[in-house]
């Protein structure tokens, strides 16, 4: 039996996580989660799985809670993240699906426990990759991927050496407003930003696909989970979601993962690494597929992708305030306080004004993150 320490149980990837592991109830045991303000779900989850410790994101529904659950150890907060990641002295696997900067410091926390790490939160290495890395080394823990795209790199990767790899090649949908010009993004609205075509994911990471800002993250994320040069990450758009990552070799054969798009797939691999189950989730029909579409991505049209390019090439804090500006910005934008172009002006602004800071420490990270998201939320709150 594995222990399952996991952050963000309440969001997309959590709730599809808690499906995986139901599933597989002879080998997994939740031992505490994480919510934010979800306690109705939070509640359901208690029930269902008897988790040990549990945080919520405020304190009176810790108290509430309490109450409600005597036997349960309850915290809240950012202290309670690091609480649910660090619980316990058993092994087992921390499960990162809570959303932004906020994974980064219980990931740490929980690789200090000597805990094998499933990251769905790209995040935690796009601002602290350089920390995360030699902790993983260090400590001798395994950090699996979850996101499609980069399990999918993973599996590809298994068919040779890294020294071998001439390219690797992430896929994107396009987002929401693939097929919309620059001038026609003026004008969209929040509803049709989160109307995304193939996805059924949160808001955030909605938003971060319409802007493409989101594969901006995936190459960051894959630049330290794979050790590959940077300038050997590409992205191509593949409208159909079926080929999730490829990997070229030098002999010029290409090697791609693909399935059904569905997050469960991916959390599966992780958690059960790397053994394969039968499941009975949704296979390819090869007989109905009519087209495997790829196109070249447009940097102009998608401006923060290339932004992610220049920060991870420079890095430092240069990182930390391309993913703060960003949340910032995606939040206001959620709160219909700016139009959606208005998310990569506020980004690229914020990266070209940052003095960067050279090997930056934790402490710094989470400064610089908390004072650009506090910058950017003065200035635009009013409006």
């Amino acid at each position: 039996m594995k222990n399952i320490y996991l952050l963000g149980a309440s969001g997309s990837i959590g709730k599809q996580t808690l499906d995986v592991i139901s599933r597989y109830q002879d080998k997994f045991i939740l031992k505490s989660f994480s919510v934010n303000k979800n306690i109705a779900f939070a509640k359901e989850v208690i029930n269902k799985f008897k988790p040990e410790m549990v945080s919520v994101g405020n304190y009176d529904d810790m108290l509430q809670l309490k109450i409600e659950f005597p036997n349960i150890l309850f915290s809240f907060g950012e202290q309670g993240l690091i609480d649910v990641a660090s619980y316990s002295n058993e092994d087992g696997y921390l499960v990162n699906a809570v959303m932004g900067s906020a994974g980064l410091v219980p990931t740490i926390a929980a690789i200090k426990k000597k805990r094998d790490i499933l990251l769905a939160n790209k995040e935690t290495l796009v601002v602290g990759g350089e920390i995360i890395m030699p902790l993983v080394e260090k400590y001798n823990v395994r950090l699996l991927p979850i996101d499609s795209e980069h399990s999918a790199i993973l599996q590809c990767l298994l068919s040779g050496k890294k020294e071998e790899v001439s390219r690797i090649i992430i896929t994107a949908s396009g987002g929401s407003f693939r097929d919309k010009t620059r001038k026609d993004l003026k004008k969209v609205s929040k509803e049709e930003a989160l109307n995304h075509p193939n996805w059924d994911m949160g808001s955030k990471i909605t938003i971060d696909s319409a802007t493409m800002i989101n594969k901006g993250f995936e190459i960051i994320e894959a630049y330290y989970l794979f050790g590959i040069e940077i300038d050997k990450i590409e992205t191509l758009i593949h409208r159909e979601s079926i080929i999730h990552g490829m990997v070229e070799y030098n002999d010029g054969t290409v090697i791609a993962q693909m399935a059904i798009p569905d997050m469960r797939i991916p959390i599966e691999y992780a958690l059960l690494y790397p053994i394969r189950n039968k499941n009975e989730y949704k296979k390819i029909d090869f007989e109905k597929i009519r087209n495997l579409s790829f196109e070249k991505m447009d940097l102009e049209r998608f401006p923060l992708l290339k932004i992610a390019y220049d920060v991870i090439r420079v890095k430092g804090i240069l990182p930390t305030v391309f993913n703060a500006a960003n949340e910032a910005a995606v939040n206001l934008f959620l709160k219909d306080k700016i139009g959606f172009l208005e998310i990569e002006n506020i980004v690229i602004s914020s990266v070209n004004n940052a003095k960067n800071i050279i090997k930056p420490s934790i402490s710094d990270i989470i400064r610089v993150d908390k004072m650009i998201k506090e910058e950017i939320n003065r200035k635009y709150e009013g409006k």
